[in-house]
Order: structure tokens, then sequence, then C-alpha cells
């Protein structure tokens, strides 16, 4: 049943995709063909192949699944280059979803004084053969998106993307994460961001996760 459902999806993604695929070249018949992207057609054998291999979880996947879970975590933070650390506690829950593709985690903790609730999706494209993640937190109203690799020889994960700068309206910053797993009880997380002064790059918080026994 669950196997028909998924063939069902997919047939209608392609029809999506070809309707999307009419639509666009009308819109755009008005446009310089030239500048536009070539449509490479497929057929149907090769999409649906395709497709089941894009959701399809693999051993990427399995990665995520290993630190499922609840962890306590140590949360050092500088708010700029060189200034003195400020270290609190914090929380996390981590579970796989719909079929152990994707990695749902929440945080909880306290930010200078202040409670903290932060909610995170993580997966593996199986096409770009990249991670991709977003983030959400009661500090801001903005999503953050990132993607990144897995490095094997270090067992880490390491994330690049953009996100909203408050004192720049208007205006995005780099970030970078890196997941470095240690063991199956302990992995840590460090962040990396621009100096508000200098726009240089360093290390902004960095968080020490052990599972609760």
């Amino acid at each position: 049943m669950k196997n028909l459902l998924l063939l069902f999806s997919i047939a209608f993604l392609l029809t999506a995709c070809e309707k999307g695929k009419t639509a666009s070249e009308k819109s755009s018949s008005g446009t310089d063909s030239a500048s536009a992207k070539e449509w490479k057609p497929v057929d149907s054998a090769a999409a649906m192949k395709a497709w089941m291999e894009y959701s399809t979880p693999g051993e990427m996947q399995k990665t995520l699944a290993a630190s499922d879970g609840n962890w306590t975590g140590t949360t050092t933070t500088w708010m700029e280059n060189g200034g003195k650390p400020v270290t609190s506690q914090s929380e996390c829950t981590n579970k796989m979803i719909l079929g152990g593709r994707y990695q749902h985690s929440m945080y909880k903790g306290n930010f200078m004084g202040m409670p903290f609730e932060g909610m995170s999706i993580m997966g593996y494209d199986n096409t770009k053969k990249k991670f991709v993640s977003t983030w959400v937190d009661n500090m801001g109203t903005g999503i953050m998106h990132a993607e990144g690799d897995w490095n094997s020889s270090k067992k880490s994960i390491e994330l690049k993307g953009k996100m909203t700068d408050p004192a720049r309206p208007g205006e995005e910053c780099d970030f970078r994460e890196v997941y470095t797993f240690t063991d199956a009880n302990n992995h840590m997380m460090e962040m990396y961001g621009p100096d508000s002064k200098t726009g240089k790059e360093y290390k902004t918080m960095e968080i020490k996760f052990t599972r609760k026994k």
C-alpha cells in the first residue's frame, strides 16, 4: 500500500512538472529564448527511476538517525571575536520523521538570561548529494537555510548559508556550522559568523552534546 501511494505521488509530481513546463513556455514566449535554460526531455521510465532514488533513504539518512534521542548540551557563546565566553545549559531532542528522510530537532535553553527555543529540520538531498537544513527560533522572525557536505575522515557535516543581518536592514551575512560526531554518546555543533566590527569570520558558539542516560 505504501509503495502504491509513493508511485501515485511520483506520477502526480511528474504530471505537475509537465504542466509547469507548458505554463512556463507560454509565459516566456516573449522573452529572449537564448537566455532561458533549455528544457531537457526525460522519458517516463528514467524519470520514475530518478524519483525513486531521490525519495529513498540511504546511508546519509542513517548517519543522521544515529543521533536520534535526548541530549544535554553545554553552550558557549562569544558575542565578539576575542570576547569573554558565556556558558549555559541546554537540551535537545532529535527524531527522524517522514519515514526516516529528515531529522527534526527541538532545542531548549537560555540565552543572555532569556528563555531560548529553536527548531531545525535536516536532511540529505540524494540528488544534490548534500545535507540541507533549516533553522527557526524565538530570537528572530526569519528562517535560516544551509547546505553542506559530509567529511568521512572527520565524521562531520559542514553547512554553509546566509542569514538575515538585523543590524544591517536589507542585508544578509554568511554563516557556517560544523557538526562533529565524536562517538555514539557525544557530538558537537560549532557555529561561525562575521565579527560585527571587522566582518571577518570567528566562532560565535559551540554546543557540546552528551546523550541522556
